[in-house]
């Protein structure tokens, strides 16, 4: 199972280790963490995570030092010796986190304790609609609540007196991404009604706990300014917006138009627990291209951060002979997981306790995974031999980059739209560990597996064949400039 796993793919899996030999901190803590009692210091959680990443984490040193992390880890240890509040905790592990540069590092929301989501994530501020950052620019996409609501494509200046454009310098440093991809850190930021946790809510919630009203510096659609006062909405509100925008929808809608261009959107491929049968999905609209003769066909991967690796069943109805993309080295920091660390660290697969036991050493303290089976998109009939479309943009960082990569490596396709997540240089993933911190009760993640590419690699995401961004006009005017450009770069 180990040796199938691509390192591309889900964000929602964890691994394993290194030497046996250094745990004071974590056998001191005892060997059952649910029941540790916490204290005002809580220094001992940064050693044990410090740890944990040191041993475990094959991309700690991939964008830093070693010497710039320690520091890191040294100035996080002395600010949770003082007693912080767990708020406090939290919002200094995630810019701790982030400055790892890793985007499967992070204090997951999904993966916090209830008790922890209850304080957190749950009772704290949120505005009252929905947004995304144009470059450094707040544009309404849409009000939810039931005060007057603000019109898409309004720009919003400052909120409570701070200028949007520092709000949003403020959160960077706490947000996930692989290497230098602001990009990236902007997309999970804009607050798109998506995510049953939207970062920003959580971010800013946890920043500025106490802002239950808003006075809005905004300016509208017609450039006319204005300064307004609206009230935070809940999360039980922001949830049945959400709720409410997807019942009765298929998870991938798929249609062909008047024109004769199928479009297949898909928001999301993160199935691992769901008995829908999406290959089965995918083969019925092929089925439909060819029995209708559609020559042209769009997908789009807007806002989808990966998951399972779809995109293979795509391709392989896209070629006619079997296609064996670039592969990255595979690489973990560990033979097996010292004993003292194990407590602590909860997984869905124990098998990746002892993950590294058949790696081979390699320098600069790695070892890499056996390469196993070499990885093979065979295809898959009728071929489908229209011209495709591919609109990206920054969300695009683990199996949909991946796709994204593939696709125009091998000329399956145009990308359209805007630079994708994910980074270049590789990823970490494959396989993980849910790091549970005993004394604040804190979660984070912790990243096994490293993909390292064979040649140098530039540090960024994948640029678009046709680069073309949404912009506050577009959202005013409900104009989609994305997927024209998309049905104009078919006809051409």
């Amino acid at each position: 199972m180990i040796g199938q796993v691509n390192p591309f793919g889900s964000v929602w899996r964890r691994d394993v280790l290194r030497s046996a030999a250094l745990f004071p901190v974590a056998a001191a803590l005892g060997a059952a963490p649910a029941s540790a009692a916490q204290s005002d210091d809580w220094g001992d959680d940064i050693a044990l995570l410090r740890q944990v990443y040191e041993s475990l984490h094959p991309g700690l040193y991939r964008y830093n030092s070693p010497r710039e992390m320690a520091r890191r880890f040294s100035a996080t240890q002395a600010e949770w010796t003082k007693g912080p509040t767990r708020r406090a905790a939290f919002l200094s592990l995630s810019r701790l986190l982030a400055s790892v540069r890793c985007g499967h590092s992070y204090a997951n929301f999904y993966n916090q304790s209830a008790a922890v989501q209850a304080e957190l994530l749950d009772d704290i501020p949120r505005l009252p609609f929905l947004f995304r950052w144009i470059d450094r620019t707040m544009v309404v996409a849409r009000s939810q609540g039931d005060e007057a609501p603000l019109p898409p494509g309004t720009r919003i200046e400052r909120i409570n007196g701070v200028a949007t454009a520092d709000i949003l310098r403020q959160l960077l440093p706490l947000v996930r991404a692989d290497g230098h991809n602001e990009a990236k850190q902007r997309s999970l930021l804009s607050c798109l009604g998506t995510d049953t946790w939207e970062t920003f809510d959580v971010l800013y919630g946890n920043m500025w706990p106490n802002a239950r009203t808003f006075d809005l510096h905004l300016r509208y659609p017609d450039n006319r300014r204005a300064r307004v006062t609206r009230g935070s909405i809940s999360h039980i509100v922001r949830q049945a917006d959400l709720t409410a925008s997807t019942a009765g929808t298929p998870l991938w809608p798929f249609a062909i138009g008047e024109d004769g261009t199928a479009t297949l959107t898909m928001p999301g491929w993160a199935l691992y627990n769901s008995d829908w049968d999406w290959n089965a999905y995918l083969a019925d609209c092929f089925g439909q291209m060819a029995a209708q003769r559609v020559a042209r066909l769009i997908i789009d991967l807007r806002g989808n951060e990966g998951g399972l690796d779809c995109g293979d069943a795509i391709i392989a109805r896209l070629i006619d002979a079997p296609l064996v993309p670039e592969s990255y080295e595979r690489r973990v920091r560990f033979d097996r997981v010292p004993a003292a660390m194990l407590p602590y660290l909860d997984t869905w697969d124990r098998s990746f306790d002892a993950l590294g036991v058949d790696a081979r050493p390699i320098a600069g303290g790695f070892r890499a995974l056996p390469a196993g089976a070499v990885e093979r998109i065979e295809p898959v009939g009728p071929r489908f031999a229209g011209k495709v479309a591919v609109i990206v943009d920054a969300s695009n960082s683990s199996a949909t980059w991946r796709f994204a990569s593939i696709m125009q490596a091998y000329g399956l396709g145009t990308l359209v739209g805007e630079t994708t997540g994910g980074n270049r240089r590789g990823i970490n993933g494959g396989a993980f560990y849910f790091l549970r911190l005993p004394k604040s009760g804190l979660e984070a993640d912790v990243p096994l597996i490293g993909a390292f590419p064979r040649t140098p690699k530039p540090d960024g995401g994948l640029d678009p064949d046709v680069f073309v961004a949404p912009t506050a006009a577009d959202i005013a005017a409900g104009y989609d400039r994305v997927m024209a450009t998309a049905r104009r770069a078919l006809a051409g």
